[in-house]
């Protein structure tokens, strides 16, 4: 068995691959096996990926024939991986020499089901720290106890998969698939879902993954009807939550977050093609109505003043939204 299985999931990346795969070989070992993922490019990603498969020590090749998106990418490397832990990477993104065997290292000391980890979030030539919202680090806490408070930003904010090693037991009891199929927003049931059900967790300051942001092919940059997929992934965060044994406390933070990810959207719907910002204002108001509605009263009462007033504006117009486009993705 591998000590650790690095997932990585490419799809039309060919200008950012070489660097993501460079990174890849400075953190080779004998017994780590990195599994790439290709979800069917056109772009010659694929002839990058093969070479890879003969030259990068430890390589795994794996190729969609039709495209799945970022969820079921991974989810093809989880069933593949074979590692005693496992961790991911994005395509476009790159570790600095040596981070995976820090990751193991760390893991293997917390003796945890899973560590989160710090990143460098790259915009153009621009650096910018991210450390993970919680301040009890290098110790084993218990997951579900750091979704809250409600009003600030928790771990459950700090969504992103390859931020952390992940133990394979948890694949075992099916906590480290994604939602097949989401287009975006994937990591968040995926997150919320380990912190409710994991047994236990750390936060560490590894300061290795470096995320590339600004990229053209990214659905964060692309304004169509994939980037509605949000909605989907908060409606699965919501009844997670209101399933759960502590839906009272946790119910809260789940409508409060997915409350600021609507106004998020609403707030720049002019990135959309028109007919997206159309159908993003109906599924948000529909979202809105599908929420406890005395919860939902209480965070718009709570929320700062631009939030609350574009929500509630929405939520007084929700009536007009046509069945069809009020319908989640």
């Amino acid at each position: 068995m591998p000590k650790l299985s690095v997932i990585v999931p490419f799809y039309n990346v060919r200008q950012y691959a070489p660097d993501t795969l460079r990174s890849l070989r400075a953190n080779a070992r004998d017994d780590f096996e990195f599994i790439l993922v290709d979800d069917c490019s056109t772009d010659g990603t694929a002839d990058l990926l093969a070479r890879a498969e003969r030259e990068l020590p430890g390589a795994v090749l794996v190729i969609h024939e039709r495209n799945g998106g970022l969820a079921t990418a991974r989810n093809t490397g989880i069933d593949r991986a074979r590692g005693e832990y496992v961790t991911f990477l994005d395509g476009d993104d790159w570790l600095a020499p040596g981070h995976c065997a820090a990751l193991v290292a760390a893991i293997e000391r917390l003796d945890v089901d899973f560590v989160r980890t710090d990143h460098v979030q790259c915009t153009g030539r621009n650096r910018t720290l991210h450390r993970v919202p919680h301040g009890r680090r290098n110790t084993a806490l218990r997951p579900r106890d750091a979704i809250l408070p409600a009003h600030r930003t928790t771990s459950v904010d700090y969504a992103y998969a390859w931020a952390g090693v992940y133990h394979r037991r948890l694949a075992e009891r099916g906590l480290l698939h994604f939602t097949d199929g989401l287009r975006t927003a994937e990591d968040r049931p995926w997150i919320w879902k380990l912190h409710r059900e994991a047994e236990s967790f750390a936060v560490t300051g590894l300061l290795g993954v470096f995320y590339r942001r600004g990229v053209a092919s990214s659905l964060t940059q692309i304004g169509d009807v994939r980037q509605l997929d949000f909605i989907r992934a908060f409606d699965e965060v919501l009844a997670g939550a209101a399933g759960d044994p502590d839906a009272a406390r946790l119910v809260p933070k789940a409508v409060r977050t997915y409350c600021a990810i609507i106004s998020h959207h609403l707030g720049s719907a002019e990135r959309f093609e028109p007919a997206v910002a159309r159908i993003l204002r109906a599924r948000s108001a529909a979202a809105l109505r599908r929420m406890p509605q005395d919860v939902l009263d209480e965070v718009l009462d709570t929320m700062d003043a631009d939030r609350a007033v574009r929500l509630r504006r929405l939520r007084r117009h929700a009536s007009s939204a046509r069945p069809d486009e009020g319908a989640a993705a």
